[in-house]
């Protein structure tokens, strides 16, 4: 690692690049971004393995989709609106799916970061059941929610965790910078995926 990076460092740069010069957002910068976070949710072993073959799987759905035609899918919700015209937004393997998945999903660990900075006291399972309650809980069946709270329990220990993120940098600044900037992407996209009727939808 540079001088003074944190395993935050390569996303908070990616977020400047999120939105063209018009506002929108574009496709590619924020599936990067949510690539960069993966390195993260890798540092918390076996508790977040659901976590990251979900977000990962919906990454490469939607870049499956810009790939197939970059300049007609520089804007995110381009691919979501073409789904909603289809009529096919609510199949289990499009791209809006996908795209409401992910944004769950980063809510969740926006969630936990927000806790981790807030509740020092907090063991990482605590943070991490916590946050999964606030967000991802409620659209989650009894059976992944079993699953996702006895994943939990399987959280690294808090101080080493931290350590291991935190490289040369100033982590604890990071990650406070990390939510801030990356929650008003990820309330635009709840905003966009309500306003054509599709966020409230709930895991088979």
């Amino acid at each position: 690692m540079a001088a003074q990076e944190t395993v935050f460092t390569p996303s908070l740069e990616g977020m400047k690049h999120v939105k063209s010069e018009q506002g929108e957002m574009l496709t590619k910068p924020f599936l990067d971004v949510c690539k960069l976070i993966l390195p993260v949710i890798d540092k918390f072993g076996a508790a977040m393995a659901l976590v990251k073959s979900d977000i990962g799987g919906n990454i490469s759905r939607l870049e499956a989709k810009y790939s197939s035609d970059p300049t007609k899918y520089t804007h995110l919700y381009t691919m979501v609106q073409e789904e909603i015209d289809a009529k096919t937004a609510k199949g289990s393997s499009s791209c809006t799916n996908g795209l409401l998945w992910l944004t769950r999903a980063m809510d969740f660990l926006v969630e936990l970061f927000r806790n981790l900075l807030a509740h020092a006291d907090w063991t990482m399972s605590q943070a991490c059941i916590d946050a999964y309650g606030k967000t991802l809980k409620k659209f989650h069946g009894w059976l992944a929610s079993s699953s996702f709270t006895v994943a939990m329990k399987l959280a690294p220990d808090r101080k080493k965790f931290m350590e291991v993120i935190a490289g040369s940098g100033d982590i604890g600044a990071d990650m406070e910078n990390f939510c801030a900037s990356f929650s008003p992407f990820l309330e635009e996209n709840h905003k966009f995926l309500a306003s054509v009727g599709m966020d409230d939808l709930k895991a088979s």
